[in-house]
């Protein structure tokens, strides 16, 4: 009999602990097209049966005595965009969120805007694809709230993020699906544990999708998109890194 603890995160996070030993040969195996083929083949059967499922579940909120006491940075600590290094230097006052796309009213939104919106607070624990969790306490707007107030036209069916961090030349950009977007647990997060998003965690906004591993909480937000297909976007797998690696599109827990 299976043990039923054996979860999809520690699947991936098991292989994220065993990279770096294989990181030449996973890099040439995630390239291989049959090989490609098969993680595709799981990440669509898990997306089904996640939609299928429980497309309504709710991540799981914690109390305040359960935050941990140190909830590290990871990946980009600071965004690289002139652009966003203007912004950081003036306190992101003049900052402000494109929201735009397949929308009937694009938005320019700034930190106070978004503020203004109703918010929500959840304390909730990050998973990493690469072994660690911790828990955090989140504060934003709902993305589905900013949405509904854009009007998304019938056509879209993605968000796609667009970021103020690169690695190399490239910047970092996200997207998740409809269902996501509208779940009332994914924030356009603006406060962390009772302050201001600290720069190293993705301010001036982040997102929080919390039913999804952590590279999916896009940081350093600078545009918000609808669009109907991900085919034209990067390599067209929808996010950074789904291109360069073989991290699945749906990273769904």
């Amino acid at each position: 009999m299976s043990d039923p603890s054996l979860t999809r995160r520690r699947l991936l996070t098991g292989g994220a602990l065993a990279a770096p030993a294989l990181l030449v040969g996973c890099d040439r195996l995630g390239r291989a097209p049959s090989f490609r083929s098969f993680l595709e083949l799981g990440e669509t059967i898990s997306y089904r049966v996640h939609r299928l499922l429980g497309s309504d579940a709710l991540a799981r909120e914690y109390t305040e005595a359960e935050m941990s006491p140190d909830f590290r940075t990871n990946g980009n600590t600071s965004g690289s965009t002139e652009a966003w290094q203007r912004h950081a230097a003036n306190g992101f006052a003049n900052w402000r969120l494109s929201v735009g796309g397949l929308v009937d009213q694009p938005l320019q939104l700034s930190l106070a805007d978004l503020r203004s919106r109703p918010s929500r607070t959840q304390i909730t624990r990050h998973d990493c694809v690469e072994g660690w969790s911790a828990i955090g306490q989140w504060t934003g707007a709902p993305l589905g709230e900013i949405l509904g107030e854009a009007g998304l036209r019938p056509e879209a069916r993605y968000i796609v993020f667009r970021c103020a961090d690169t690695f190399g030349f490239r910047p970092y950009y996200e997207s998740i699906d409809l269902v996501d977007a509208f779940h009332p647990q994914t924030l356009l997060a603006y406060g962390m544990n009772g302050g201001d998003l600290p720069e190293g965690h993705g301010a001036p906004l982040r997102l929080r999708v919390e039913r999804q591993l952590g590279y999916k909480h896009a940081k350093f937000i600078m545009e918000v998109e609808a669009v109907e297909s991900l085919g034209d976007i990067g390599n067209g797998r929808g996010g950074y890194w789904e291109d360069v690696g073989f991290y699945e599109w749906y990273a769904g827990i």
